[in-house]
């Protein structure tokens, strides 16, 4: 079984996470969407609540797990089993960051980093642009996966 953990804050989940896990299907036979917990950082939603959203997103589709996990994401894909991690790239500014870290967890741990790049029409939503365009009151649901409510 070719697994892979898709892993990421998701505050919130935004439609271009969702577009990402879903052509990550075509390649894998299971996805993890790994909620990662930093005590640290300032969220906008509980984790709580972003696992639903994300159960929402994917009501109807069984190959798609979602946990949250507070080790290093290298270690989060041994505890799934998972050879791949699976990763969304948006701009060239992300590719560096992105190199960066995948070159790091093969090294380290043998885990593949499969990178997607994000379709145009969603390349400019963050979950950053999301929160704040909630900040000042405004519609989200076009950066919302299919059929989620806030």
């Amino acid at each position: 079984m070719k697994r892979a953990i898709f892993p990421g804050s998701f505050d919130p989940f935004t439609i271009g996470h969702y577009s990402v896990v879903k052509r990550g299907l075509a390649l894998f036979d299971e996805i993890v969407i790994g909620i990662g917990v930093n005590q640290a950082k300032k969220n906008l939603f509980p984790l709580e609540k972003r696992i639903d959203i994300i159960r929402q997103a994917f009501k109807d589709e069984p190959r798609v797990k979602i946990k949250a996990y507070t080790s290093l994401t290298i270690d989060f894909a041994r505890e799934e089993d998972a050879a791949f991690i699976l990763r969304g790239l948006r701009s060239v500014s992300d590719f560096e960051y992105e190199h960066t870290v995948a070159d790091a967890n093969q090294k380290l741990s043998g885990v593949e980093t499969i990178i997607l790049f994000t379709e145009a029409q969603y390349s400019f939503i963050s979950s950053t642009v999301v929160r704040d365009l909630i900040a000042y009151g405004k519609d989200i649901s076009a950066f919302l996966p299919p059929d989620v409510k806030i």
